[in-house]
């Protein structure tokens, strides 16, 4: 398989539409879960998907290995819904400062049994916390690197994850006292 991705890669470098087609097929799904987990719309993050694959395809000289073209391209799709987002969401950002410590009390946390779909999580999950959250926990980006992004404040990065955190805290409690419900009945 990886000298098969490797032929594939090195004959996309070449502008081969059959090989970039062949890219396209192996990493499209799960780009398309990455740009659906900034962007709540699938139409939106189909156009993100496809405008990324373009700059992809047409910088892919930029990429120098074949293993690297998955992160790469991740880049590239991430900012694509960053920037979408910017140019056609409103978000509002809560100003104000994070103070450590939050509680963290395992006791706290909801017994889960079965699987958590993300895509239900993060349609749910208000924007603004979204796109802090995933840049922090997905893409490990530091507050001031979010802030820069974002064009917010490092504190306002701060503390929309700990709002996001929060949220999925209040978020996991609901789904386990519906479980809850539904079991004693």
């Amino acid at each position: 398989m990886q000298t098969d991705l490797q032929h594939i890669f090195s004959n996309a470098k070449k502008q081969d539409r059959l090989a970039q087609k062949s890219l396209f097929e192996v990493f499209s799904g799960k780009m398309l879960a990455v740009a659906n987990s900034y962007i709540n719309n699938r139409d939106d993050a189909e156009d993100v998907l496809m405008n990324a694959f373009y700059k992809a395809f047409t910088k892919i000289e930029d990429c120098k290995n074949y293993e690297s073209f998955p992160f790469w391209l991740r880049k590239i799709v991430v900012n694509d819904a960053i920037s979408f987002i910017r140019k056609n969401k409103h978000i509002l950002y809560a100003e104000t400062e994070f103070t450590e410590g939050m509680a963290e009390n395992p006791e706290d946390e909801p017994q889960w049994s079965q699987d958590i779909d993300l895509d239900i999580i993060f349609k749910e999950m208000p924007i603004g916390y979204k796109l802090v959250f995933n840049l922090a926990v997905f893409e490990e980006k530091k507050h001031q690197e979010i802030a820069d992004i974002l064009n917010i404040s490092a504190g306002t990065s701060k503390s929309q994850l700990n709002k996001a955190k929060n949220w999925l805290k209040d978020y996991f409690n609901r789904q386990n006292d519906t479980q809850n419900a539904e079991s004693e009945i």
